[in-house]
């Protein structure tokens, strides 16, 4: 951020979107003390991080559509343990839940990145998605970069409070996968 400014950390938090592992919880709010030192502008720092995620989830949005449902189901087919219903299900969910799983998707560690992909199988409208998207994020990222911006030289705090809830989620989905596995492999039986 000191080389590139407000458009530094849009370009961190695009790449977040696209590799689920790089931490936006320690980006955004040292976007936030940079803005608190006078180095970006608050309402930079918020709206570069802001296009940032859009951008990101453009990218995974046009790689869902590519893939398209079609697809998606012959690759259900040939992995072990899913079903073309299940995917027909998931098509079935999102239509009826998309736009409220992609704006509080933005809000969850992993699924900010992976809500996209559907939101492009099931072909959102793209201007739905761009507003979704945009608003879940606004609200995510100045929670982090205010909290950057106010907590000043101790804003690396944040990262352990985003910590616990970041495994939190990550245990939910992974009792989610396991509870999956399990109840799949009984009805194999």
């Amino acid at each position: 951020m000191d080389v590139l400014g407000a458009p530094g950390a849009g370009l961190l938090i695009a790449a977040e979107n696209l590799f689920p592992p790089l931490p936006s919880e320690v980006f955004l709010p040292l976007a936030g003390f940079a803005a608190g030192q006078g180095r970006i502008s608050l309402a930079s720092a918020l709206f570069f991080t802001t296009l940032g995620s859009v951008v990101g989830a453009l990218a995974l949005y046009w790689l869902g559509a590519r893939l398209g449902t079609d697809r998606l189901r012959a690759l259900a087919g040939k992995i072990p343990l899913f079903k073309v219903s299940d995917v027909d299900r998931t098509e079935a969910f999102f239509q009826r839940h998309g736009g409220v799983a992609v704006f509080f998707g933005r809000m969850l560690p992993v699924f900010r990145s992976l809500i996209s992909i559907p939101a492009g199988v099931s072909r959102m409208p793209l201007w739905r998605f761009v507003a979704l998207t945009t608003a879940g994020s606004l609200l995510w990222n100045s929670l982090f970069v205010v909290a950057g911006y106010l907590l000043g030289e101790n804003w690396d705090r944040m990262e352990g409070f985003a910590s616990v809830f970041e495994y939190l989620v990550i245990g939910l989905a992974v009792a989610a996968v396991v509870w999956f596995t399990v109840k799949r492999l009984r009805a194999r039986g």
